[in-house]
């Protein structure tokens, strides 16, 4: 079973950000678990194609307007969007570093990105724990500050939904 298909509601960072996406637009749920950004999304009025290698937590979703789902590996597969661009990206507790680059060229102009995930100090509250799944200080700035413009980052600790260490950034492309 998907460990994020228990999840229900979207991260407050997500539907904090989430009118920087242009009104009416399709948005790209990256690792979309269970769907419930995807469903929070489509419930603003937005289009949404959802992406994760295992999309039974979203089984409930197939054939509904608005919906378009993807079972894709993002990790060992090709980028399952090459050529196709969208008004909005969302990636929550999701980190596959070579994608970086490809999210920005998968933006729409005036495309938001909202990102966020695992950061240095996670090991503290639980897991991840491996690196490779950690940000370090800076890294979603590094990865997105000179193509598009930032609207907000953060780094540091979270209390809700469980404490976390977490980076997250809100982005928009020219």
């Amino acid at each position: 079973m998907n460990p994020h298909a228990k999840a229900t509601e979207p991260s407050d960072w997500i539907a904090r950000f989430a009118r920087l996406i242009p009104p009416g637009g399709t948005v790209l749920d990256l690792a979309a678990g269970g769907g419930r950004h995807a469903r929070f999304l489509h419930g603003l009025g937005h289009s949404i194609v959802a992406v994760d290698r295992d999309i039974g937590a979203m089984a409930d979703l197939a054939g509904v307007p608005g919906f378009e789902l993807i079972e894709a590996d993002l990790e060992s597969g090709p980028w399952p969007f090459m050529g196709r661009r969208f008004e909005g990206i969302v990636v929550a507790n999701y980190l596959h570093r070579p994608l970086l680059p490809l999210l920005i060229d998968s933006l729409k102009p005036r495309g938001a990105l909202i990102y966020e995930t695992f950061a240095v100090g996670q090991a503290e509250f639980g897991r991840p724990t491996n690196p490779d799944f950690l940000l370090k200080p800076g890294e979603l700035i590094e990865a997105f500050g000179s193509s598009l413009r930032i609207v907000a980052y953060e780094h540091g600790v979270i209390a809700t939904p469980r404490r976390a260490a977490v980076q997250r950034i809100a982005a928009t492309a020219a």
